[in-house]
């Protein structure tokens, strides 16, 4: 991943990063610095918290990483997969329905989520929401389009 430019965020714009956050995962971030990093062959950009890759930017939309979710540990917007969902998870593959466990019923169809395992509560991936959480458990289907998983550049990305 190449960085095209890198700059402080204003604090306006850490403000509205910090409440959309809050407002879908439960999470308070709780930085000093925050920087903007445009990549060049991207189609996300991200946030560096303090120098750690915590938030990206996917359409203008703000959405914790996988780093970020499992240094913060959200408490909303959490898709819960069993033992055998883990490797095909962290793999990339999109999430569907006979893997979940539990998912947070707040969870509206198009929201991002984290995809967590159910022994450790460790996020494996970020995705975007098909179903809305109520309807997510179940017997076939695909319910989460992943977008970010455990392993991938943007999991392995330093600056």
């Amino acid at each position: 991943m190449k960085v095209k430019s890198r700059h402080h965020l204003r604090s306006d714009e850490i403000a509205d990063i910090e409440d959309t956050i809050a407002d879908r995962t439960g999470v308070e971030l709780d930085g000093d610095a925050y920087e903007m990093v445009e990549l060049a062959d991207s189609e996300y950009d991200i946030v560096l918290v303090d120098g750690e890759p915590v938030v990206m930017f996917l359409d203008g939309d703000p959405a914790l990483t996988v780093r970020g979710a499992n240094q913060y540990s959200p408490s909303r917007n959490v898709v819960t997969v069993d033992a055998g969902a883990i490797s095909f998870v962290s793999d990339g593959a999109d999430v569907m329905r006979p893997g979940i466990v539990e998912a947070d019923d707040s969870i509206e169809s198009g929201d991002f989520v984290l995809v967590a395992e159910e022994t450790h509560g460790k996020v494996l991936a970020v995705g975007r929401a098909l179903e809305p959480g109520s309807e997510m458990v179940g017997d076939s289907g695909k319910v989460v389009d992943s977008i970010h998983h455990v392993g991938d550049e943007l999991y392995e990305f330093s600056v």
